[in-house]
This record gives structure tokens, C-alpha cells and sequence, in this order.
């Protein structure tokens, strides 16, 4: 009989550890078929740190390192001066990226480090209990704003995607949705385009994906993508912000 679907020979034979309905899961399968695809398995190092994907590191056969809160960028430029003939991406949240670690991120970003770095925005820590993070939306209720966030309070969403592609003069910089098969195969691509960023030493690359999180959430996980559509990418909108020269359509 032939087998039509199967996990990506680049990942491991290790359980999805995330919530029901999370689609950490999906972002972690596109990487390792976009791995698979174009041949870059041996080339390949994934770093992660604290939060939800912190998980991670078993998901995979080749090395991944761990790093300390938000510092993945950094670390992930280490790798890549000391390694330059590797492909080193970060895979890393919202509250990551956008708050302990913005720093280390923006800086990778305005000086082109040729790295690839995954931001997983679902708008909320969801690892600690679903407290509000720097993309958490306005009026979104968390366990830390119970009556929802208040702008003139706690300030407003931070567009990443957007800051990133103002500060980077040479990068890749997407925003997709990982809530229905067509975003979900327009994020596959994004994935591809980062890589090949990176490849070719084109500069930095960068791709933010709206995911859910129906446990932070409190939502079914049906509910979780339909908030995705009706909320998220209202605030967030999708496509590609930067795309450096040299690389194909």
C-alpha cells in the first residue's frame, strides 16, 4: 500500500506536546517539510528558549540548542558567524521576541544577520497561564487584564512584522495565519522564502504566524481559529512586508 502522509523524515518520533487544538504543531511541520524539501537537513540548527516552544527541541533530528529567555537571535548569530556554511533559525513566542528578548531581535534585524527566525504570535503567554503579552489586542481579556486590555493603561499591540521590516534594510519579512489549509499553505511558502533568504545570503529573514491558543484563549479550538479571521488578522494584516532583492518570486 502506499503511504500518502507521513511525519518529515527531518523530525522525530517524539508526541506533539502541545495543548489540543495549539498550532505550534503545524508551524513545527511546515519547518520540518520545508527542511525535507529542499535538502538542507545536514545544513540545518534550530535554537529555542523559555515559553511553549521550549518543547521543541525533541521534535527534531538534527541539533537544537537551547538558549535563555528571548536571547535566541543572539545565540543564533553566534552560531551563524562561528558556522557560516550552516542554516540557523530561531523558533521562538510573542512574549519571547517581543518583550524580554525584543532587543536581541531588533538588533539581528538591523545588522542583517543572515539567520531565520519563526515568531509564533497567539497574542498571550501562553505557557504561564495565558497573561497578556505585547500583541496581546485590545479589549482581549487575559488573566492579567480580566477586564481586557486598556490602551491608555497598558499601551497598544506591537506589529512586528512591520518594525522589523522598517529597521532591516536586507531581510525577508512575512506575517501568516496558520488558522485554515490556504493560510496555512501560503505560510509553507513564507517558510521557504526564509530559508532561501538565508541560503543565499540575502540578509535577515523573518516570518511571524498568527496562531491560537485555545487554552489561554478559553476558547474551543474551532472558536480559536475563527478568532484568528474575525480579530487577529484584523490587527495583524497578512503578506510579505520586505523582500530582498535577488530573491525569485
Amino acid at each position: 500500500m502506499t503511504k500518502l502522509f507521513t511525519r518529515p523524515s527531518s523530525m522525530s518520533d517524539a508526541a506533539m506536546p502541545y495543548c489540543p487544538g495549539c498550532t505550534h504543531g503545524v508551524a513545527h511541520r511546515l519547518v520540518g517539510e520545508v527542511i525535507d524539501e529542499l535538502g538542507i537537513f545536514e545544513k540545518v540548527i534550530g535554537i529555542v528558549s523559555a515559553g511553549c516552544s521550549v518543547r521543541s527541541w525533541r521534535l527534531y533530528r538534527f541539533d537544537m540548542v537551547l538558549s535563555a529567555h528571548g536571547r535566541s537571535p543572539a545565540v543564533a548569530t553566534g552560531l551563524k558567524r562561528a558556522l557560516p556554511d550552516s542554516l540557523v533559525f530561531a523558533y521562538q513566542g510573542d512574549g519571547d521576541s517581543a518583550a524580554i528578548g525584543l532587543a536581541e531581535l531588533m538588533h539581528a534585524a538591523l545588522r542583517c544577520e543572515e539567520i531565520t527566525v519563526f515568531m509564533i504570535n497567539n497574542a498571550v503567554y501562553g505557557a504561564t497561564g495565558g497573561q497578556a503579552a505585547p500583541t496581546t489586542l485590545i479589549g482581549q481579556k487575559t488573566t492579567s487584564y480580566p477586564s481586557g486590555r486598556d490602551p491608555s493603561y497598558t499601551g497598544y499591540p506591537i506589529n512586528m512584522a512591520e518594525v522589523i521590516a522598517s529597521v532591516s534594510k536586507n531581510s525577508y519579512v512575512a506575517r501568516v495565519a496558520l488558522n485554515s489549509v490556504r493560510n496555512i499553505l501560503k505560510a509553507k511558502n513564507a517558510v521557504i522564502r526564509a530559508f532561501k533568504t538565508q541560503e543565499k545570503g540575502l540578509g535577515f529573514s523573518f516570518v511571524e504566524m498568527l496562531s491560537t491558543c485555545p487554552i489561554g484563549w478559553q476558547m474551543t479550538p474551532l472558536d480559536s481559529l475563527k478568532w484568528i479571521e474575525d480579530k487577529m488578522i484584523r490587527e495583524y494584516p497578512l503578506g510579505e512586508f520586505k523582500v530582498p532583492e535577488g530573491l525569485e518570486p
